[in-house]
């Protein structure tokens, strides 16, 4: 691939690792758009730890007071609430970590076809519109509940099928529970930062295994395009979640679904 097709497909990634859009579905509509191969394992290694590196370098204050609170064991509410998030976070990371099993006979399945990922764009786009409208919580994160948490965790294994939005599912999860859009998003972003260093591990293994892995400059330039990116995109969405909701991404999920869906009935 050249440096321009790199760019691009490194900042679709950034763009829609974080934002409840679905970053399949769009990975999956440039190749019709323009015509270019796929991008690779190693590609798709790299652009997947810039975006790690951007939700690391964002929450960098939640985690290192998550880090203080279990190594320390300070007994001060900034430290219990940390070990809490830790706990939460830790609950909420286990379904998918069962449902992960099921990922060897989900690719070899038709599941990544753009049917799969127009009706779940389409699908999940319009359930967080729902929720959005319907469920205007106002809970923080200090409140959550272990069941609350097991219950956005169970949500986040639709994030399996493609088109979904592992974001977007969890968002919505906390949403349904009654969290506010903010604290929604912020959980979803930390839960993402296990789901993401686990799926790079087992595709780096997998690249590994068939003698694949060659860190080369456009690995590189991948990695860095998507980093700077997806650290913008986190930005704007949590500096103004709260102001605009989530319904922009909604109807902007129903315009790509329905192209999606144009282009499977009409190729």
């Amino acid at each position: 691939m050249n440096f321009f097709q790199i760019l691009i497909l490194a900042i679709v990634q950034g763009i829609t690792e974080f934002l409840p859009i679905s970053s399949s579905g769009h990975l999956a509509l440039v190749p019709y758009v323009t015509g270019w191969p796929d991008q690779g394992l190693m590609l798709d290694v790299a652009t997947h730890v810039g975006t790690l590196f951007a939700v690391l370098l964002y929450f960098r204050k939640d985690l290192l007071d998550i880090l203080r609170g279990v190594l320390l064991r300070k007994a001060t509410d900034e430290a219990r609430e940390a070990r809490y998030l830790c706990l939460n976070l830790f609950i909420g990371s286990v379904p998918a970590v069962l449902a992960g099993a099921a990922l060897f006979y989900i690719a070899k399945t038709d599941l990544r076809s753009l049917l799969m990922i127009a009706t779940m764009t389409l699908f999940f786009g319009a359930v967080l519109g729902v929720s959005d409208i319907l469920f205007k919580g106002s809970k923080p994160l200090r409140a959550m509940t272990y069941w609350d948490a097991l219950f956005i965790g169970i949500f986040q294994i639709f994030a399996l099928f493609p088109g979904t939005s592992r974001s977007g599912v969890t968002m919505t999860a906390a949403r349904l529970r009654g969290f506010d859009r903010e604290e929604a998003a912020r959980f979803s972003m930390l839960l993402s930062i296990p789901v993401i260093t686990g799926a790079g591990l087992v595709t780096s293994i997998k690249l590994i295994q068939t003698r694949q892995f060659d860190l080369g400059m456009d690995a590189l330039i991948a990695g860095g395009v998507s980093f700077l990116v997806a650290y913008l995109a986190i930005g704007i969405l949590m500096r103004w979640i709260n102001r605009i909701g989530f319904m922009p991404f909604v109807w902007y999920r129903l315009v790509l679904g329905t192209v999606l869906m144009g282009l499977y009935l009409y190729s």
